[in-house]
């Protein structure tokens, strides 16, 4: 399974019991990704599967956390034209290493993912939520943690995703969502999840989405304080397969 973090020098370092040695290996891998215009996806997948194992080595929490906001950092120094084909390579290995991860190890991958997501949207705010880039968030949303159809993807990476959503995007720029309601651009970066709720192929994942829909910050984000986004709605069919926990494929 490590055979990457093995082979990988970056890799090895940062799973070293040595702090110094770890720090110094992080600011390397900042140093070289950061000076990299284009990267090749198959050469940002096989990145991340050794990252995604140096994690997965890391056996003291504080260490584990700790090491999670260090890979996450790594999007604040990357070459804008990398960062979205980076952040797709992180959510392309965590879709296919999920049926990897045993149930004491889950913990450290959905905070990882909660720092990427942060890490998404913290960049996606500093190119001002610029139009042409939502749009190829929101694609890669849609290929990989969000897809509505493709049964290879986890539930409970879809699940997750929806579950933190609005938690993160609060942080990063919830001021600018009370100050402008009904936003255009709120309403775009919405999408993914309000396709997951229209066309989710399971009903848990339709209820997740909702369930992220109705979020009272949310909704008044959106200028729907006054509706109901269960109003209306069909009741749903009860004999449909429910979700099996985050370990299900």
């Amino acid at each position: 399974m490590a055979s990457d973090a093995q082979s990988n020098p970056f890799i090895r370092h940062l799973t070293s019991s040595d702090k110094s040695v770890r720090d110094q290996a992080l600011a390397s891998l900042r140093n070289f990704l950061g000076a990299q215009s284009q990267i090749s996806e198959l050469e940002l997948l096989k990145l991340w599967k050794g990252l995604f194992y140096c994690l997965w080595m890391q056996d003291k929490p504080v260490n584990q956390q700790k090491l999670s906001r260090d890979l996450a950092s790594l999007v604040s120094h990357l070459q804008t034209p990398v960062v979205l084909p980076f952040i797709r390579a992180f959510f392309l290995t965590m879709a296919r290493e999920w049926s990897h991860i045993e149930a004491l190890r889950l913990d450290k991958y959905l905070y990882l993912i909660r720092q990427y997501i942060n890490a998404s949207f913290k960049f996606l705010s500093r190119q001002d939520w610029n139009k042409d880039t939502l749009k190829q968030w929101n694609e890669i949303m849609e290929e990989t943690p969000l897809n509505v159809s493709d049964m290879k993807i986890p539930n409970g990476l879809r699940y997750h995703v929806m579950d933190i959503w609005v938690d993160e995007l609060e942080k990063v720029d919830g001021k600018r969502w009370e100050e402008n309601p009904g936003s255009q651009t709120l309403e775009t970066l919405m999408k993914p999840i309000d396709v997951m709720l229209e066309e989710g192929k399971l009903k848990v994942l339709r209820s997740a989405a909702r369930e992220c829909l109705d979020d009272e910050n949310l909704r008044r984000w959106r200028g729907l304080v006054d509706e109901s986004m269960s109003d209306g709605k069909e009741a749903e069919d009860d004999s449909e397969q429910e979700w099996g926990g985050f370990g299900d494929d």
